[in-house]
């Protein structure tokens, strides 16, 4: 079984998210790739530089999102980010490849010498605002196998943005995907981008992970921070370590600063 301190080589691990500019082949694409890379490497190098343990790079900039395989030419120029960021920045890199393209983000992963990817919808069905996405856990396990990559899959339960096609409690997605889906660790969100977790909700996916690493997915703050890790495993932060915690906006040093030296001494 997978423990984080594996991968990030510390207790409850804080990774930062890179979010990416609109990419080519997306509906707001701006022309100008080296404008991207150069926005992908400077929030980077401030998340690492103020404290974070790990990186994780998303295409947050190209919604409306596909529900399928991303453009080829998007693809490209993420295998490109994703590759010059692993290779710039001494700390575990992860990918996520939204809306859903897990096979996408294992293969940037293998061919980068990325750690791991974080997958949406792996083992529940959901509705969303793409459509009904269905699960994805045989194929991306299989492709995995295939490749024989060495990349960690990071598994969202009743992922934000999303409704489950059926009633299903956070503990059956939780045992699904573990037990079922083999997932090496669990992501647990709140309802949007930012939105903090449901300490409960929180509780039940931990107790029911039967010792999968579960980690909180959205909303983690100075404010709160200390009652999420004092039950997660670790968290992925991307809105609070934005100037003015706005997503869209660059990241803020100073904010990821403040957030990773409190988790510090509270947790190391």
């Amino acid at each position: 079984m997978l423990s984080l301190k594996e991968i990030f080589d510390v207790e409850k691990p804080i990774i930062g998210v890179v979010h990416l500019l609109p990419l080519p082949g997306s509906p707001m694409f701006g022309g100008l790739i080296d404008a991207i890379i150069k926005r992908a490497l400077s929030d980077a190098s401030a998340l690492v530089k103020n404290g974070v343990d790990g990186l994780i790079v998303e295409n947050f900039g190209d919604k409306p999102f596909t529900k399928n395989r991303i453009p080829r030419e998007g693809f490209a120029l993420m295998s490109i980010i994703v590759k010059r960021i692993v290779d710039s920045f001494n700390v575990p890199v992860g990918v996520n490849v939204l809306r859903n393209d897990a096979l996408s983000a294992m293969a940037l992963a293998y061919a980068s010498g990325a750690d791991f990817i974080r997958v949406n919808v792996y083992t529940d069905t959901m509705v969303t605002d793409q459509g009904i996405i269905e699960p994805i856990a045989w194929r991306l396990l299989s492709y995995r196998r295939a490749l024989n990559a060495d990349v960690r899959i990071f598994a969202d339960v009743l992922v934000k943005h999303a409704k489950p096609i059926v009633d299903i409690s956070i503990r059956d997605s939780v045992k699904t995907a573990v037990y079922r889906g083999l997932a090496d660790a669990l992501i647990v969100t709140g309802s949007e981008t930012g939105a903090p977790v449901d300490i409960d909700t929180l509780r039940e996916a931990k107790e029911a992970s039967g010792g999968v690493p579960v980690l909180a997915g959205s909303g983690v703050n100075l404010g709160n921070v200390a009652e999420i890790l004092s039950l997660a495993d670790g968290a992925i932060v991307g809105t609070f370590f934005k100037k003015d915690g706005l997503t869209e906006n660059p990241v803020d040093g100073s904010r990821v600063k403040k957030l990773t030296s409190l988790v510090k001494k509270l947790f190391r």
